[in-house]
């Protein structure tokens, strides 16, 4: 070890405050057992009595092929008491730990906190104030998780489409299909405290410490089942096929809301409709909410053979049974917007996420084993008031624009409009098959994605498919499909909110999670509801 060392102890006292010693850039070679990596903390930190090793996270690094090896980071409790030297070594520092923060308030609610919406934001947000005592009422547009897969499965199969029950609508929200990928790029000490009621209720311990979890959409549905268990048991209720439809308020501040299955009164209303909910947007607006257009981005699914991805990373090595399904993220920036690559699904296939009539939309999915033979993620580009005017629901209307083109290119039924990678980098209509086979389970017609998109979005899709083909050999392969299109990347509207995180217009209304613009992705929306959730409980009593 470099330098000196000076002897830390420390004491918990109670449950406050938990402390470890975290060992990181512990890199080992893919072959070798994660087990190793626990010894040679253990060593690095001098061979501490009374400790207890795990590891907190683990990365693969394959950009060497020839070295290509797994980073490991590991926290080492001690017992209480205990002691240990702290070498001076910029990959070894002491962590604490503090518990989510749990204060109630003493303001009295009359009625049940009330939740619109069960995806990530308001299922969390549903499970801390059940843990608390505050039994919240939820509703939720779609049905239960069982009837949703019935009704997805029918339509991905006759493209018979209940609007209340897709890829959209429904118990967990967009983020059920989708992989249940729970890499985020926010840093949120809430994001720990998700990743262990996930894992709490049924998802693989993994997702505790691997760099990029992923339960996987067939583990995913079971994890969201339990939650809602929990939640019912600890007195709260979850009301499926029950749409928000109007807000009750007097004098500026709410009293009720008004659903589908009859009005409700509340106090504190948690709006967590995810990014597709585009009937309460205009309901919003009738009751005076203010809400803001904000950006998004737009694009297609690119699909590659994942044998494709995996040789491109590993080499050789391809097909080691020790190696992970190859993943890739890519971003390039030109003048005045950006083209990244968006929800990677290796081993996926795209799915059909409409959820209106005479509307084509795409998404991306992988189970938990992500076997298929297939990856594919989304190709966007990032949109604006440049692009789709001024006004609240502008952007609203610039995504049903393209998904009703893309409809229409499709011919129908909900096929999806498609291209092959080289025709569309020449600019020529058409696609011509080779070995990459569209997933798209409603069928695809060949069409002309510079016809279906503005010059802007269109030629920034074409810079990405080049540029990313440099850094990834075959990203822009000539048989690459591309499937269109993909729109709801994430909300095109922001509901503000003040330092209560109420609604600026309405008291007692609580914009939440990725459908009010304060989030955009699973874990990014289930901390945001987490946060609006401690705020309720710290101005009320249970």
């Amino acid at each position: 070890m470099r330098g000196g060392s000076h002897l830390l102890s420390f004491l918990w006292k109670g449950r406050s405050v938990s402390k470890s010693v975290i060992v990181s850039n512990i890199r080992l070679p893919f072959t070798e057992p994660s087990h190793e990596a626990l010894a040679v903390a253990e060593k690095r930190l001098g061979h501490p009595k009374s400790a207890s090793y795990h590891i907190c996270k683990k990365s693969l690094d394959a950009r060497k092929r020839r070295d290509i090896c797994f980073v490991y980071s590991v926290s080492a409790v001690l017992d209480d008491g205990a002691a240990v030297k702290m070498p001076k070594d910029p990959h070894i520092r002491l962590e604490e730990k503090k518990p989510l923060d749990i204060a109630t308030g003493s303001e009295k609610l009359d009625c049940p906190p009330v939740i619109a919406g069960f995806g990530p934001a308001g299922m969390f947000a549903g499970l801390l104030l059940a843990l608390n005592g505050f039994r919240p009422v939820i509703i939720e547009k779609g049905p239960d998780m069982d009837q949703r897969v019935a009704d997805v499965e029918a339509f991905n199969k006759s493209g018979r489409l209940n609007p209340d029950a897709n890829i959209q609508f429904g118990e967990g929200g967009a983020g059920t299909f989708s992989d249940g990928k729970l890499t985020t790029r926010i840093s949120d000490s809430r994001c720990g405290y998700i990743l262990e009621q996930l894992a709490r209720h049924g998802a693989p311990d993994d997702i505790l410490y691997q760099a990029k979890p992923h339960i996987g959409t067939d583990k995913l549905k079971k994890v969201i089942k339990n939650i809602r268990a929990d939640i019912t048991a600890l007195g709260g209720a979850v009301h499926f096929n029950t749409s928000l439809t109007g807000l009750i308020a007097d004098g500026g501040v709410l009293t009720g809301i008004k659903t589908s299955t009859g009005d409700l009164p509340a106090r504190a209303l948690i709006l967590a409709p995810g990014h597709s909910a585009r009937a309460v947007f205009p309901m919003l607006l009738e009751h005076g909410v203010a809400i803001t257009s904000k950006p998004f981005s737009v694009g297609v699914r690119a699909e590659h053979l994942q044998d494709r991805i995996d040789r491109a990373l590993y080499g050789d090595l391809v097909g080691h049974p020790l190696l992970p399904k190859g993943e890739y993220q890519f971003s390039h920036r030109g003048a005045d917007r950006a083209v990244y690559t968006f929800c990677m699904c290796p081993g996926g296939v795209v799915v059909p996420a409409a959820s209106e009539d005479g509307g084509v939309v795409t998404n991306g999915m992988s189970v938990y084993a992500r076997d298929g033979v297939n990856a594919n993620a989304a190709l966007v580009v990032s949109v604006d008031e440049r692009d789709y005017g001024s006004g609240p629901l502008a952007g609203v209307a610039y995504q049903q624009k393209l998904e009703h083109a893309a409809f229409g290119m499709g011919g129908g039924g909900f096929a999806a409009p498609v291209q092959d990678a080289g025709s569309f980098l020449a600019g020529k209509r058409g696609y011509f098959p080779g070995k990459v086979v569209p997933s798209y389970a409603r069928g695809v017609k060949e069409a002309d994605f510079k016809a279906l998109f503005p010059s802007p979005v269109a030629d920034m899709l074409q810079t990405g498919l080049v540029r990313f083909g440099k850094k990834l050999a075959g990203f822009d392969a000539a048989d690459t499909v591309l499937t269109g299109v993909e729109t709801r990347t994430s909300s095109p509207v922001r509901i503000p909110r003040g330092d209560t995180l109420e609604s600026v217009s309405l008291r007692g209304l609580y914009p939440c999670g990725e459908g009010a613009g304060y989030a955009g992705g699973i874990m990014s929306a289930a901390a945001d509801g987490v946060r609006v959730a401690q705020a309720i409980m710290a101005r009320y009593q249970p």
